[in-house]
C-alpha cells in the first residue's frame, strides 16, 4: 500500500517514512522533474487539471494534455530565445493558460520559475527582479501565440537536487524580499503537507483561491494536487467570496484549503446560505482562524477547520490530518506535528516549556533546533497554540507583510520625515498595518489618503497602511532605529 491509501492519524503515525514518499513519483533521487512528476504523467485523454474561477465570471477548464503541450512548447522557445539551464524566468500573471504553461515550461527546460504577485507596484517588483536577476520577465500571455511553431513535446532532463523555483517571502525583515530557493525534489518533501496538512488524496476535488505567488497558493495549492493528478480549483482575480462560494457548488469540490481571512470574508458576505456544498475536507492556513468564523465554517460545511502551519522558510509543521476520522481538532489550536516531526515550545534560555507556558517555537532541522520567530504553547495533549509573531512581520487576510517595506514606501511622500509600522487586532482580516507618521505637513483624512495612495501603488494592492496616525515624534532604539515593540505596546494599551 502507499501513503495515499491511508487516511488515518493512526496510520500515520506508522506507516509514515520519507523513503515511502518517494513511492508516489516517477522520478529518484537522482533524476527528477517537477513538470513531469505533476503534469506530464497525468496526461490521459482530455482529463482536467485546472479549473480557474475568475473574479469577473465563467472558467477557464485546462486539461493536463493542454499544460502539457503548451509547456512543452514554451520549454523549447525558452531554448530559442537564448535560455539556459539556470537562468531565472520571473512570471508576473494570474492563474491562467499562460501561467500554467509558463511555470512548467521554464521547468521542464531547466530554467528556474520565479512566481511574481500580480498586484506588486514597480517597487514591488524592482526589489525582486534586481534580487534574481531574469533572464525574462512575463508579464502578459501575447507569447501564447508564437507556440504553435514549436513542438508539443519535450522531454525534461534535470538532477532532483538542481534549482526549480524561486520563492519569495511575502514579507521579511530583511531591506531585501528573501528568495527561498527550492529543488525538483522539493515535490517529494511537499507531499508531507499535502498527504496531512490539506489531507489530499486520489478522487479529490481541491480547490485552492490564495495567489500562486505565494507558498500556500502555489505548493500546497498548484503543485502538491497537481503531481497527484487531482482536479484543482484556483482563483483569478480579486477575491470576491461570493464567487467563490458559487464555484464550490457549481463544481462540487471535496476539499478546500485557503487562508482565514478568505473564510471569513465568506461568513460577511451573507451568501453562504444559497449554496449547496460537497466538502469532505476544509484547511487554513497563514494566521490563526477566530472562534466565530471557524463556527460559522464548521456550521455551513459540516466539518472541523483544520489548521496547517508553518513558513516559506521551514515548510509545514504542525497539521489537523484533514481527513482523518480517528484525529480530535481541537478549536483554536494548530494541530501536532507532521509524521516524523519534532516540534517544542521553548524558553529564552532554549529549555523546553511545560505544557500553558508561553515559548518560541522550534523545529528540529539537521540536528540542531531552528527557530520559528514565532510564540506559542502547547496544552497537556500535546496540541501547539500560536501566540503571535516574535519579529516584526505583520499577518494580514493571509498575508505575511514587512514592516520595512512598508515603512519605505510611506518614505517616498515628499512630506513625510519618519513612519512606524505595526500589525493592529482587525476582526475581519486578523491584523491591519498602521502607520505612524511624522510629517512636515499637518495630518489630516486627505493626507492619510495619499500615504494609502502611494503604498498601494509603489508597493503591492494589499500591503497598504489601513490606519495611518500623525504622531510628532517616534519611540526610537539606543542605535536610532524606530522602536516597534514600544508602539504595539502602546496600541495594546489603548486598546485595553
Amino acid at each position: 500500500m502507499k501513503l495515499t491509501d491511508f487516511t488515518r492519524y493512526a496510520d500515520a503515525q506508522a506507516h509514515f517514512s520519507g523513503a515511502r514518499l518517494w513511492e508516489l513519483f516517477d522520478g529518484d533521487r537522482e533524476r527528477l522533474n517537477i513538470a513531469h512528476e505533476c503534469i506530464d504523467r497525468h496526461v490521459e485523454g482530455e482529463k482536467t487539471a485546472v479549473i480557474v474561477i475568475k473574479a469577473a465570471g465563467g472558467e477557464e477548464i485546462l486539461s493536463y494534455r493542454r499544460i502539457s503541450e503548451d509547456s512543452a512548447r514554451f520549454a523549447h522557445w525558452l531554448l530559442a530565445q537564448g535560455v539556459e539551464p539556470g537562468d531565472r524566468i520571473a512570471i508576473k500573471l494570474e492563474p491562467s493558460r499562460a501561467f500554467y504553461a509558463a511555470v512548467f515550461g521554464a521547468m521542464k527546460a531547466g530554467a528556474i520559475a520565479v512566481p511574481l504577485f500580480t498586484l506588486f507596484g514597480p517597487d514591488g517588483v524592482k526589489l525582486r527582479v534586481e534580487d534574481c536577476k531574469p533572464k525574462l520577465l512575463i508579464e502578459t500571455d501575447d507569447f501564447l501565440a508564437g507556440l504553435e511553431a514549436f513542438p508539443a513535446t519535450f522531454t525534461p532532463d534535470t538532477r532532483a537536487d538542481q534549482l526549480a523555483i524561486f520563492q519569495y517571502t511575502s514579507g521579511t525583515t530583511r531591506e531585501l524580499p528573501e528568495a527561498v530557493k527550492h529543488t525538483h525534489r522539493a515535490v517529494v518533501t511537499l507531499m508531507v503537507a499535502a498527504l496531512y496538512g490539506t489531507g489530499l488524496r486520489p478522487g479529490d476535488r481541491f480547490i485552492c483561491p490564495s495567489s500562486p505567488a505565494w507558498g500556500h497558493g502555489l505548493w500546497h495549492g498548484t503543485l502538491a494536487p497537481l503531481a497527484l493528478g487531482l482536479i484543482i480549483g484556483a482563483y483569478a482575480g480579486k477575491f470576491d467570496a461570493t464567487r467563490l462560494l458559487q464555484a464550490l457548488e457549481d463544481h462540487r469540490f471535496t476539499n478546500i484549503s485557503a487562508a482565514a481571512t478568505h473564510y471569513r470574508m465568506m461568513r460577511v458576505s451573507g451568501a453562504a446560505s444559497r449554496h449547496r456544498y460537497f466538502l469532505d475536507k476544509t484547511s487554513f492556513t497563514g494566521e490563526p482562524i477566530d472562534s466565530e468564523t471557524a463556527s460559522f465554517c464548521e456550521a455551513t460545511f459540516g466539518r472541523p477547520m483544520c489548521s496547517m502551519y508553518g513558513t516559506t522558510e521551514i515548510g509545514v509543521i504542525l497539521v489537523s490530518y484533514p481527513g482523518a476520522e480517528d484525529f480530535v481538532v481541537k478549536p483554536g489550536s494548530l494541530g501536532k506535528p507532521i509524521p516524523g516531526g519534532r516540534v517544542e515550545v521553548h524558553d529564552p534560555e532554549g529549555k523546553p516549556c511545560p505544557p500553558g507556558t508561553m515559548g518560541e517555537m522550534k523545529v528540529w532541522r539537521r540536528d540542531r533546533w531552528i527557530a520559528t520567530k514565532d510564540l506559542g504553547r502547547t496544552d497537556e495533549d500535546g496540541y501547539f497554540f500560536h501566540g503571535g509573531r516574535a519579529d516584526d512581520v505583520i499577518i494580514s487576510a493571509g498575508w505575511t507583510m514587512s514592516a520595512i517595506e512598508i515603512e519605505d514606501a510611506v518614505l517616498k511622500h515628499p512630506d513625510v520625515r519618519e513612519v512606524g509600522a505595526i500589525g493592529v487586532p482587525d476582526a475581519l482580516r486578523g491584523q491591519v498595518v498602521k502607520a505612524f507618521v511624522v510629517a512636515d505637513r499637518p495630518g489630516d483624512e486627505a493626507f492619510a489618503k495619499e500615504i494609502q495612495d502611494l503604498v498601494r501603488v509603489r508597493l503591492s494592492q494589499h500591503e497598504y497602511p489601513r490606519l495611518v496616525a500623525f504622531v510628532a515624534e517616534l519611540p526610537k532604539t539606543p542605535a536610532g532605529k524606530v522602536n516597534r515593540k514600544i508602539l504595539r505596546t502602546k496600541e495594546q494599551a489603548h486598546v485595553d
